[in-house]
């Protein structure tokens, strides 16, 4: 996203540009003083940072509403497993139940029995299993539901437990959310701030990025990385969304995933994930489909199309589209 504007000198000189302006405006016609480009490329640099910012948000925020969406998953199975653990301590309670209603119809009531109905079932259980006068069948059931009982305890806990990282997880999800449009909201004040030939010049930079990287081309690596770049180039043009992946709008790694589903391939949804899934290849051996990602802590991803170019979601309104590989730092190559 942002920091791939920050652009080496073979690419669009920024302090060039203020130098351009100061110059043409002092051999003007107008004597008047210009304005100092300082201030103009601090704002540029900061909307810069407020991008680059964003997208790690963003990628938090994906991350975080993956792990919501297994814990949900995860909670669900739990409480199937607690209501099936429970249907089982109620059918055998009922044999018990049973068998204590026969024994006092035949003349009164194993007081080992007696204790499955007292107040404390747990202690009533280890009293009873040592009692002498129940049967090894009555032992039987009773171990039984001894197991039984600890195992819906430990069950509900469990549940309990991932309930509670549910709802931290929900939490953060509506954290990371605040964060990134708190951020956007800000670089979209900052660029509209800016007069319009600097953000016509704006957007130029951030399309030239470190100029074109001649580099490996050919042919995919396989029919199911060819499937996925052909699907990344039929979303040219649809708008960045953060947290979208698709097939309207996509934010970086939800356009990877995206292309990827489209191949028959599940890959991670955070563009850190997707660079562990598949195998490294250096940079130099990079083949159309491969994943590329960026920056140290991979918070960018994009797709290798041959040439020296990915194809992208860049940031928020800039479409989805071509740039040179090396538009920032590449941290990895991945082919699935």
């Amino acid at each position: 996203m942002g920091s791939h504007r920050r652009l080496a000198p073979s690419g669009f000189d920024r302090g060039a540009l203020g130098v351009l302006s100061v110059a043409t405006a002092a051999f003007g016609a107008l004597a008047a003083v210009p304005a100092p480009a300082a201030p103009l490329d601090d704002t540029r640099a900061e909307v810069d940072r407020l991008y680059t910012q964003a997208e790690k948000a963003t990628e938090a925020f994906n991350e975080a509403a993956e792990r919501t969406g297994t814990l949900r998953r995860q909670v669900g199975e739990s409480q199937d497993r607690v209501a099936r653990q429970q249907a089982r301590v109620n059918d055998l309670r009922e044999r018990l139940g049973a068998f204590a209603g026969a024994q006092y119809r035949s003349g009164g009531l194993d007081p080992a029995l007696a204790l499955l109905f007292s107040d404390d079932p747990a202690d009533y259980l280890d009293r009873a299993l040592a009692l002498d006068r129940i049967t090894l069948h009555q032992a039987s059931q009773l171990k039984d539901l001894q197991g039984a009982l600890r195992e819906l305890a430990q069950e509900r806990a469990e549940a309990v437990r991932r309930l509670g990282e549910l709802d931290e997880s929900r939490r953060a999800v509506a954290a990371h959310k605040r964060s990134v449009e708190q951020k956007l909201a800000r670089a979209r004040q900052l660029l509209n701030s800016l007069p319009s030939a600097e953000r016509a010049a704006y957007d130029r930079a951030s399309r030239s990025g470190r100029g074109h990287l001649s580099g490996p081309g050919g042919a995919a690596a396989s029919g199911r990385a060819a499937a996925a770049l052909a699907a990344a180039r039929s979303a040219l043009g649809k708008p960045y969304v953060w947290g979208a992946n698709g097939p309207t709008g996509f934010d970086c790694s939800g356009l990877v995933q995206w292309s990827y589903a489209q191949a028959g391939l599940s890959l991670p949804r955070t563009s850190q994930a997707q660079a562990h899934a598949g195998h490294r290849v250096p940079l130099s051996q990079a083949r159309p489909g491969d994943i590329v990602t960026y920056r140290s802590d991979a918070s960018h991803v994009g797709m290798y199309v041959g040439d020296g170019q990915v194809i992208h979601a860049p940031y928020p309104g800039a479409p989805v589209r071509y740039d040179p590989v090396g538009m920032m730092p590449v941290s990895s190559v991945t082919r699935p």
